[in-house]
């Protein structure tokens, strides 16, 4: 194959990528962060997280652990799980198991394939909804998680429109903007997020990406990914492994 026969086919994949809405990462490659490493052999955590979609199976486990471990006020979520249903017709049906349980009820008919998608912030690099926050609320921390100051919020609900994810919420309780914080208080104590910990089949990922040596790291140089709504230019930290091109 000649070298510009190659470059003709780069360039496609790079417009079909952007036209679907997901960028596509080829094996090897992850994207820098802008938070480096201090000096040579200070190296402060980054953290991030990922998604096997091809290892979850819908079982809810998440979902329930992250309501236990927050305190989550039920008809509102931090973190959720999609269920795509694509038809013979090519119809897409999406639902959640929106029941105390989290658990879905089977639906017949037939099916050409179905999968599952978790879902939760993608604690951006460039989040919109921390620009959007008129008093200083929203906010990133030093080691790459975003989170919302509660002594601060006014629960405006400015950067619940502004999420690009939909991963924000108005909590009924505090009457302020609530969202997945990556378990904070676990993670500043070496522990893995609720979500992670108890997921069966290790289909969500949370690490070090400022560890070459972590396994999510390993993993995002091993594997092809994509993050979701990469047009938005916010620099999401939620990479997918898996993803179909049905998934929005």
């Amino acid at each position: 194959m000649s070298e510009t026969t190659r470059e003709s086919r780069r360039k496609m994949l790079k417009l079909l990528a952007a036209g679907s809405g997901l960028l596509v990462f080829p094996v090897g490659s992850l994207p820098g962060s802008e938070h480096e490493t201090a000096s040579e052999g200070a190296r402060n955590p980054y953290w991030a997280y990922a998604v096997d979609t091809t290892q979850c199976i819908g079982c809810g486990a998440c979902m329930r652990a992250c309501r236990d471990e927050n305190d989550v006020p039920e008809g509102v979520f931090r973190t959720w799980v999609e269920r795509y249903r694509v038809g013979v017709d090519g119809e897409v049906r999406v639902d959640v198991a929106t029941g105390n349980d989290h658990v879905f009820e089977p639906i017949e008919g037939e099916v050409a394939k179905a999968f599952f998608v978790p879902k939760l912030c993608n604690h951006c690099e460039k989040s919109v909804c921390n620009q959007v926050c008129p008093v200083g609320a929203a906010y990133n921390t030093p080691d790459g998680v975003v989170l919302v100051d509660q002594g601060h919020c006014i629960g405006c609900g400015y950067c619940v429109q502004a999420c690009p994810y939909g991963s924000r919420f108005i909590n009924p309780g505090t009457h302020m903007a609530d969202k997945c914080t990556f378990c904070y208080h676990r993670i500043t104590k070496g522990l893995a997020p609720a979500c992670v910990h108890t997921c069966p089949r290790e289909a969500r990922l949370f690490g070090d990406i400022n560890d070459p040596t972590s396994k999510l790291s390993v993993l995002l140089r091993q594997r092809r990914y994509r993050l979701l709504r990469p047009e938005m230019g916010t620099h999401p930290k939620c990479y997918y492994l898996g993803l179909d091109r049905e998934v929005i």
